[in-house]
C-alpha cells in the first residue's frame, strides 16, 4: 500500500455523529386574487392578450386595451382576425403582471367580443370606447394618431373573470 503523503497527514477529517437534517425551503404561494383585485389589475395596464378560435384552431395576438366602467375596450386593423371574430366572438383575454419567476400576477377574462361601429345602433357604445380609447391613448382617433390604421373598435364585457398572484417564498 503506497504511502500517504506527508501534505495530509496533519488533516483532520470530520466524520459526521448523525445523518444531516434535510433543509425544506419553502414553496411559492398561490392565492385567488377577487374581483376588485382583477379588475385593478386590469385596469392598472395597457397591453394584454386576446385569444379566440375559429374552425377548432386557436390563436393568440397582443393588444392594446383599456379598461373602464366593467368593458375592455380596444381596436385592430381588418384582416383576419376580424373575419374570424365575426364567425365566433367567445373570447379569453389575459394581462399578466411579472415581477420575478415565483412572483407575479395574472388576469383571465372570459366573454363575447362586440365589434362596433360609429353608424352602429349603439353609439353610446361607440361614443364610449372612443373616450376611454382617447383617456389612456390622447392621440387615438386625431390626425396624430400612431396607428390610424387600426380602425376596428371592439369591446369585451368582464363578465367572468378571475386571477392569480404567485408571491416567492418566505424565508
Amino acid at each position: 500500500m503506497p504511502e500517504t503523503p506527508e501534505i495530509f497527514t496533519d488533516v483532520a477529517v470530520a466524520t459526521p455523529t448523525s445523518t444531516p437534517r434535510p433543509v425544506r425551503a419553502r414553496a411559492p404561494r398561490t392565492v385567488t386574487l377577487t374581483r376588485e383585485q382583477s379588475i385593478k389589475l386590469l385596469a392598472r395596464n395597457h397591453v394584454g392578450r386576446l385569444a379566440y378560435t375559429f374552425r377548432d384552431a386557436v390563436d393568440i395576438v397582443p393588444i392594446n386595451y383599456v379598461c373602464a366602467d366593467g368593458w375592455i375596450y380596444a381596436r385592430t386593423a381588418p384582416g383576419q382576425k376580424v373575419a374570424k371574430l365575426r364567425h365566433h366572438r367567445w373570447v379569453a383575454f389575459e394581462v399578466d403582471e411579472l415581477y420575478g419567476s415565483f412572483d407575479w400576477s395574472s388576469v383571465v377574462v372570459h366573454g363575447a367580443l362586440y365589434l362596433l361601429s360609429p353608424q352602429g345602433t349603439d353609439t353610446d357604445a361607440w361614443e364610449a370606447a372612443v373616450a376611454a380609447i382617447q383617456q389612456r391613448f390622447p392621440d387615438a382617433f386625431t390626425t396624430r394618431d400612431p396607428v390610424p390604421q387600426r380602425t376596428i373598435v371592439f369591446r369585451i364585457h368582464v363578465d367572468e373573470v378571475s386571477g392569480r398572484r404567485m408571491t416567492p417564498p418566505t424565508r
